[in-house]
């Protein structure tokens, strides 16, 4: 049975060969990321090229994600480590002013972000090294910041600098972004995940410079962007929940029902969403993952996901391929216990009040009153396979495309199975699709495949179509 789930795999070090990106797509890799944090843009081409000549190969569609870094902040260089304690007193300042007087006792730390002391008022919280040191504010002035440490460890120079309570006025895209972006859109990517967004206006900001070239993932990492997620959600293309970053300005006990959350809101408006960061952790060394991760991947797939994503596992660990083998089983396995136990998968969507949703929930619900054995969705947009995979039909879904940055779009789609579909006439479309489920031997002779399209035929934007073939 085809995996509907699909997987997302991250390239690195680990994963630069040819053989083995060919290795990770054959055990199950649906879509592949370039994490722009690391890396040249000699070793992201290098990787592109890869990943195409593979596809061909392979005669299957492989998406290609890349993930810009947005804007990290950092504490600058300290001469040596400084020892935090609980209630000891920290001043942050810019590096290029003194430490006020009133702090001359304190310990201190260079802060070279100006936007972070704009952003902060007295009591806001600010963590440091991925959440290990929580300071609380007391006391600000323009360019400097009077601490307490409420949690502490070792400081030492460069660590990360999160703001959970604050909302930064400033772009998601840095000048460094923006040259990434541009050499990205130039390898003819068909994602691109924007880190830290936190309201709408971050996504219509990078779709400006997209211009359509590739569709947007938004990345939610902070627990700001929950106070605008129906806006960002209606603005981006997709949604990552970035469990890391979140999981860092958030307490660890909100994640899950976050998660869970936002899956269902994405689902509701038929936006694809990943689930990522931790989800094999250990097979980073280790040849299998715990019980418990195994769980965490199974319950994104019970939750509805329509993706979950290998972070280092893929990219830097020893065993990349395993990993991917390992998340293409679990979700396998998900798979197979919600076809049998639906109770336990998620959650029907209530009908949306659109002929284009209607007709794709009676498609689904006809295939099951008629045990069709597939579905086949035309598209020239993609829209009709996204109302389709909405419904989480428990037959495949074959999406014909005469368009083939589409189909390669699809490989995040839930349940979607693309297939190169020429610009033709509706009755020749009809017959090559009978034509194609009996090659894939998807369906019988005698049985019944339900058809779903727009008209006028193939005009972007309509499904409104639904017809029962005959094989």
């Amino acid at each position: 049975m085809q995996r509907a789930t699909k997987i997302i795999a991250t390239l690195g070090p680990a994963s630069a060969d040819p053989e083995i990106i060919e290795a990770l797509a054959r055990a199950g890799a649906n879509l592949f990321r370039l994490n722009f944090s690391h890396g040249s843009h000699e070793d992201h081409a290098s990787r592109v090229k890869s990943i195409r000549a593979i596809e061909e190969k392979l005669g299957t569609r492989l998406g290609i994600l890349a993930d810009l870094q947005g804007p990290k902040f950092r504490i600058g260089a300290l001469d040596t480590p400084i020892e935090l304690t609980a209630g000891q007193g920290l001043c942050l300042y810019l590096p290029e002013r003194s430490i006020p007087e009133e702090a001359a006792k304190m310990a201190a730390a260079p802060l070279p972000h100006r936007e972070i002391f704009a952003a902060l008022s007295p009591k806001s919280t600010i963590l440091m090294d991925d959440g290990k040191i929580q300071l609380c504010v007391d006391k600000l002035g323009t360019d400097y910041a009077l601490t307490h440490i409420v949690q502490g460890q070792m400081l030492s120079s460069k660590k990360g600098v999160n703001l959970p309570d604050a909302q930064l006025d400033i772009s998601p895209l840095t000048p460094k972004d923006r040259a990434d972006l541009d050499f990205a859109l130039g390898q003819g990517v068909d994602y691109i995940a924007l880190s830290f967004v936190q309201k709408a206006s971050d996504i219509l900001e990078a779709k400006s410079l997209i211009k359509g070239r590739a569709q947007i993932v938004a990345k939610i990492e902070k627990p700001s962007a929950l106070n605008e997620i129906d806006d960002i959600i209606r603005a981006t293309d997709a949604v990552m929940v970035a469990r890391g970053d979140l999981g860092v300005e958030s307490p660890a006990e909100q994640v899950p029902a976050i998660q869970k959350r936002l899956i269902a809101k994405c689902r509701k408006v038929g936006k694809p969403v990943i689930i990522a960061t931790q989800m094999l952790e250990s097979m980073i060394t280790a040849a299998t993952p715990t019980r418990a991760e195994a769980s965490d991947v199974a319950g994104a797939v019970f939750e509805g996901t329509d993706a979950i994503m290998l972070s280092a596992e893929s990219a830097a660990g020893s065993y990349p391929v395993e990993a991917v083998t390992m998340m293409d089983r679990i979700a396998r396995a998900a798979e197979k216990h919600i076809h049998s136990h639906p109770e336990d998968g998620p959650a029907e969507m209530e009908v949306e009040p659109s002929v284009y949703h209607a007709v794709a929930e009676a498609a689904v619900r006809l295939a099951e009153t008629i045990d069709a054995p597939a579905i086949i969705a035309f598209t020239a947009s993609g829209n009709t396979a996204v109302r389709l995979a909405r419904e989480r039909p428990k037959r495949p879904l074959l999406v014909l495309c005469p368009d083939i940055q589409v189909e390669r779009r699809l490989t995040l789609l839930w349940g979607a199975v693309s297939a190169h579909q020429e610009e033709s006439e509706y009755e020749e479309a009809v017959e090559a699709a009978v034509k194609l489920v009996r090659e894939k031997q998807m369906a019988k002779t005698g049985q019944s495949v339900i058809m779903v399209s727009g008209m006028p035929f193939g005009i972007s934007g309509t499904t409104n179509a639904l017809r029962v073939i005959d094989i």
